[in-house]
């Protein structure tokens, strides 16, 4: 080959080597801009916030995905209650999939009442407990869920519940695990709305796939106890896979007042959470300003 095709040839290597360079350096700058715009936290509705209506038939649950893409909402956390009968409905749960589909709606989890008490001392009553929670993982699975909320409830004394619950909750989670979902437990009244105790709960289950659901305004404990919602979020974060957002708050002396959105949001963020936050407060009338006070607080972090 002759020097001036040599040299040709070098000439276009290296500048194709440069363009390389210069693509792989655009991609990188588009990839941290990607990475920087990415929210610190995603808003998703939880179905509870419509209970008044899906109770007296305005919204039915079929509309649930609709109602929450109507409101600038893309994600959705269903409540067994309104479908309870649904759960081996394999028709009805394509339905609700569709719907989902159609509103472009995201399907995050499914949160499971009356069902019985996982932490149940009476160890037939607990275990036809994690049977009953099955078909809802079962179910959780098919419509595109991550996880299914659960309650700790158990009697006895703090340390009997402590291992009657995390009985019951590791023999779910193990099921939940093989299908490739989540359980996760929500302070929910009584004990688990200790965060201490849920924490012991929580540890001594040891499982990946267990965790918890944080709910802001559910740290009243009993008629005169609380727990302060600000440190018992901070406190649960730790195996948080979902956050339940109310507008109220407690202090540890039975006292409730209005949350402070920047505040609590800044100790989610702070724990490295950027997953979905339910709302669970407003009604529907109120949808709008729910999630303008999420989006609001949301720009504050990013500031």
């Amino acid at each position: 080959m002759h020097a001036n095709s040599l040299s040709n040839l070098h000439r276009r290597t290296f500048l194709a080597q440069c363009s390389m360079g210069l693509g792989a350096a655009a991609f990188s700058t588009r990839l941290v801009a990607q990475e920087s715009s990415s929210p610190a936290f995603k808003i998703s509705l939880a179905q509870w916030t419509l209970v008044k209506e899906l109770r007296s038939g305005t919204i039915d649950n079929l509309d649930f995905a609709k109602v929450a893409s109507d409101h600038g909402i893309h994600a959705i956390e269903y409540v067994n209650q309104f479908f309870m009968d649904k759960a081996n409905d394999d028709s009805y749960l394509a339905e609700m999939k569709k719907r989902a589909a159609d509103a472009g709606v995201e399907s995050v989890l499914i949160m499971c009442d009356r069902e019985g008490n996982l932490g149940d001392p009476d160890e037939a009553k607990r275990m036809q407990t994690v049977e009953n929670h099955r078909k809802w993982i079962d179910a959780a699975k098919f419509l595109g869920c991550h996880s299914i909320r659960v309650n700790a409830r158990s009697n006895g004394s703090w340390d009997e519940q402590v291992k009657l619950a995390a009985d019951g909750l590791a023999r779910l989670t193990e099921f939940g695990s093989r299908e490739g979902l989540n359980v996760i437990v929500e302070n929910h009244g009584g004990l688990s709305s200790n965060a201490d105790w849920l924490a012991e709960v929580i540890t001594r289950v040891n499982h990946p796939n267990c965790g918890t659901l944080p709910d802001t305004g559910n740290f009243k404990i009993s008629d005169d106890e609380s727990y302060d919602s600000y440190r018992g979020v901070e406190k649960l974060m730790k195996w948080a896979k979902g956050v339940s957002i109310k507008d109220t708050v407690w202090d540890d002396k039975g006292n409730q007042s209005p949350m402070d959105f920047e505040r609590m949001m800044r100790i989610v963020v702070g724990a490295g959470y950027h997953g979905y936050c339910g709302i669970e407060f407003g009604g529907y009338q109120g949808l709008n300003r729910s999630r303008e006070l999420l989006e609001q607080a949301r720009e504050k972090i990013a500031a």
